[in-house]
């Protein structure tokens, strides 16, 4: 069975060759490039992903330009930035595969003191107790790292194209009755300075987004 990656790419050619190398058979790499001014296009081409590009900027809008081009029955989401182990995408994937879940999340456990900023964990966990409250999902962490079936996920209809994309699918499968769960990953020191908790606009900018999604999708 084949398993489509949806990548989520801006200026990753430093990361691009470690993530791909590490593609697990079977997992088939979709980079959607976001408005890249580097190689990540070029670089993620001749090591064999498909290459998408998205016009439109945004978290959510290059998320989801991966999820309508893909073709696969069940599609994995995932940073391109070797923050995460492509070769951890199984302990994702087969609690879908295998039926017990309907959206998979990585829980990011930090594996060296850097990989996770004290001012983004403690919000990150904020936000996940929300979640907790709201939907009843036993949820810790808002993971990148996450596996659904295509089908499912372009029924919900998502419609936020910034970095609201990932609370919306969780808040909108809750209230699809989906069985959400999370399972451990190996959470690494990023390659490059992060666009969302590297800078102090992109944290601002991420915590409005979410906010307003939280605010926009009211508990069913």
């Amino acid at each position: 069975m084949t398993i489509d990656v949806i990548l989520p790419c801006l200026d990753e050619e430093a990361a691009l060759g470690w993530v791909l190398g590490r593609m697990p058979d079977g997992y088939r790499p979709i980079v959607v490039d976001n408005g890249s001014t580097d190689r990540s296009a070029e670089i993620a081409r001749d090591l064999g992903a498909r290459v998408v590009h998205e016009p439109r900027r945004g978290f959510g809008a290059a998320c989801h330009a991966g999820l309508l081009v893909s073709s696969a029955e069940l599609v994995c989401f995932m940073d391109a930035d070797a923050s995460l182990d492509p070769a951890q995408l199984l302990r994702v994937a087969t609690p879908v595969l295998d039926g017990r879940s309907d959206l998979v999340l990585g829980r990011r456990v930090p594996q060296t003191a850097g990989a996770w900023p004290p001012h983004a964990r403690l919000g990150n966990a904020v936000l996940a107790g929300n979640l907790r409250r709201r939907t009843g999902a036993p949820l810790h962490d808002l993971g990148p790292m996450r596996a659904a079936r295509r089908s499912s996920l372009l029924a919900l209809g998502l419609t936020d194209r910034r970095f609201g994309y990932p609370l919306e699918m969780v808040l909108r499968a809750a209230a699809a009755d989906w069985r959400i769960t999370e399972v451990e990953v190996d959470y690494l020191a990023r390659t490059g300075r992060s666009k969302v908790t590297g800078t102090l606009r992109g944290t601002l900018r991420a915590v409005a987004d979410m906010r307003r999604v939280m605010a926009e999708i009211r508990p069913g």
